[in-house]
């Protein structure tokens, strides 16, 4: 009966370090951006948590990519206390540089031909943010086709001329979400604020309090006054108010 007993604890024992061992569930991330890198086990998983730092790889140059093992993945997540199924069956992740954000995008397969390409704009040198793009900033590139952003411009010439929002990499895939109007108006310059009406022009010079893009209303202080007033972005250090400004406000608002 002791030796029963005895046994039951001991199965008991083993059932619970047995549930001790059993990893936390993660599952695969969709994208990553890998600013410093190395490939870790939170750039692969959601919920990594204390071991997100785990470095799994070297991270991809810019216009390169890293593929990884899925099986060996799954035993170092496992060895980490993670538990990662598996469910789809992939077989290799694919490591690219290239995210919307300057990172890299992960994306997982298994065995089988290679995936459609389709040709998309892709940046030749990365950029920081606020920089404008030039003609010679992007070019054409084949790309897996679910590589591709949803929001993949079609045409350069909607890109040249535009703004990066936040830092890029060189080959990223462009993507609209990443750009906007290039600024014309920083925030503490000097800006001439030019109302005219009925013949009457006046000019008066104010401190910017906001970035702004052409045909953007931003804030201006007059530096006399102490006053704010709203103004629209006309060009370089150039703004306007009053009926000028309200014909701008109306055009941008129809063109939405």
């Amino acid at each position: 009966m002791r030796k029963l007993s005895a046994l039951l604890v001991c199965a008991a024992a083993l059932a619970v370090a047995g549930q001790a061992c059993a990893g936390a569930p993660v599952s695969l991330r969709g994208d990553l951006a890998d600013a410093d890198g190395a490939v870790t086990l939170g750039d692969l998983f959601e919920g990594a948590g204390r071991v997100s730092n785990v470095v799994v790889a070297r991270g991809p140059q810019a216009g390169s990519s890293v593929v990884l093992d899925a099986a060996g993945v799954q035993r170092l997540a496992r060895a980490n206390g993670l538990d990662w199924a598996n469910a789809e069956g992939f077989q290799r992740l694919v490591v690219r540089s290239g995210a919307p954000a300057g990172g890299a995008v992960v994306t997982a397969a298994a065995a089988g031909p290679s995936a459609a390409t389709v040709e998309v704009l892709t940046y030749s040198r990365s950029l920081a943010a606020g920089e404008t793009v030039r003609p010679e900033d992007v070019v054409w590139t084949k790309v897996q086709a679910h590589l591709a952003p949803a929001d993949a411009p079609r045409d350069a010439e909607t890109v040249i001329g535009q703004s990066a929002k936040r830092p890029v990499r060189a080959g990223a895939p462009v993507a609209n979400r990443d750009l906007a109007a290039a600024l014309v108006i920083h925030k503490g310059e000097l800006v001439s604020v030019a109302y005219s009406v009925g013949g009457v022009n006046l000019v008066l010079q104010g401190s910017a309090l906001q970035n702004a893009s052409a045909g953007e209303t931003f804030s201006v202080l007059n530096p006399q006054s102490k006053k704010t007033i709203e103004a629209v972005a006309t060009g370089p250090g150039r703004a306007v108010v009053g009926p000028e400004a309200d014909s701008l406000k109306a055009s941008r608002f129809a063109l939405r």
